[in-house]
């Protein structure tokens, strides 16, 4: 079963359907796998590395985000200069490989030009199955990088290649990329909070 699996007679029923699924799926976060996610990103944030990332769809639209607010927010009162790279949105690079070579290479081949062992990729897709992001999640692991996937459904392949899953518990693709976006938040402003005065911290907006 799915959701929605039946018809709703109001979008106040919807949305509190909704809502309750959304609970559920950001209880179902592994609390120890996001602590290993911020130690794997704070440590590379901390030592220069880079971190790639990916997604297609809606989930393109959190990775280019996920730039903002790792990059610019992340480095706002503190001492990182987080290196943050979206490859789903360099449109001129993503076509070009896509028309020549393949879709499925969109964003392995960019990491075989930009990457270097040390540095960190992180996928997002709520399946964990696209064909570009499993090439890319085993390019990294097979070329020295950390990799740490958001998933949603069953986990798919990219959830298995990874050295953190960021595994969510939900079956509605809206629901699972709110918690994904919510995710890439949370990572973003504990990593700038965990380095940050402390007397500072009550004087900014987060």
């Amino acid at each position: 079963m799915t959701f929605p699996d039946q018809k709703f007679d109001s979008i106040a029923a919807f949305a509190g359907a909704y809502f309750d699924h959304s609970r559920t799926a950001q209880a179902s976060v592994d609390a120890e796998k996001l602590d290993a996610a911020f130690q794997l990103l704070d440590a590379a944030y901390q030592r220069g590395a880079v971190l790639y990332v990916c997604g297609n769809g809606g989930s393109a639209s959190i990775s280019n985000h996920l730039v903002c607010d790792h990059s610019k927010c992340g480095q706002t009162d503190t001492d990182l200069r987080p290196k943050v790279v979206s490859l789903s949105t360099n449109m001129e690079m993503v076509t070009a490989i896509a028309n020549d070579i393949s879709y499925a290479e969109v964003f392995a081949y960019q990491l075989q030009t930009l990457a270097e062992p040390g540095d960190v990729l992180l996928t997002i897709s709520s399946s964990g199955d696209s064909e570009n992001v499993v090439r890319a999640a085993q390019w990294a692991k097979d070329n020295g990088l950390g990799v740490i996937a958001f998933t949603g459904f069953d986990g798919g392949r990219s959830g298995s290649l990874a050295d953190v899953n960021l595994h969510v518990a939900g079956d509605n693709y809206g629901v699972i990329e709110d918690t994904h976006q919510g995710l890439m938040h949370i990572l973003a402003q504990f990593i700038r909070h965990h380095h940050m005065d402390a007397a500072t911290i009550a004087e900014r907006k987060f």
